[in-house]
């Protein structure tokens, strides 16, 4: 899993002007690799129960989320794909992760990702 996060994913960051037609190449492109990534991070957080917590949240949260798939989101112009983004991140993440939390606080590796969401 370690690898496939260090070394399959790829998603290019180009300007907001140029991603913004989502008829060009360069969009199209790198919402296939936004979506390969989260399913990725869907796959990873599969293990969850099987292999450490602290390894899988390494992975799927600091590695994936927070490298990769955080870069994109806040790329995307607020409006429903950002929201879309969002939501299927959010429904990867196993509920039990959040069970012991007190309210209105989050995971440490999801802080960046909680921020944009209550913008």
């Amino acid at each position: 899993m370690k690898k496939s996060v260090e070394e399959d994913v790829f998603i290019p960051l180009y300007p907001k002007s140029t991603v913004e037609d989502k008829s060009s190449l360069r969009s199209k492109f790198q919402e296939r690799r936004f979506w390969s990534a989260v399913k990725l991070l869907s796959n990873v957080v599969l293990w969850d129960g099987i292999v450490q917590e602290d390894k899988v949240r390494d992975l799927g949260l600091s590695k994936l989320l927070n490298r990769y798939l955080l870069l994109n989101i806040l790329n995307t112009p607020l409006g429903p794909d950002n929201i879309k983004k969002c939501a299927k991140v959010v429904a990867c993440l196993p509920e039990r992760w959040f069970q012991d939390l007190k309210g209105g606080s989050t995971l440490p590796e999801l802080l960046n990702f909680s921020q944009h969401l209550l913008q």
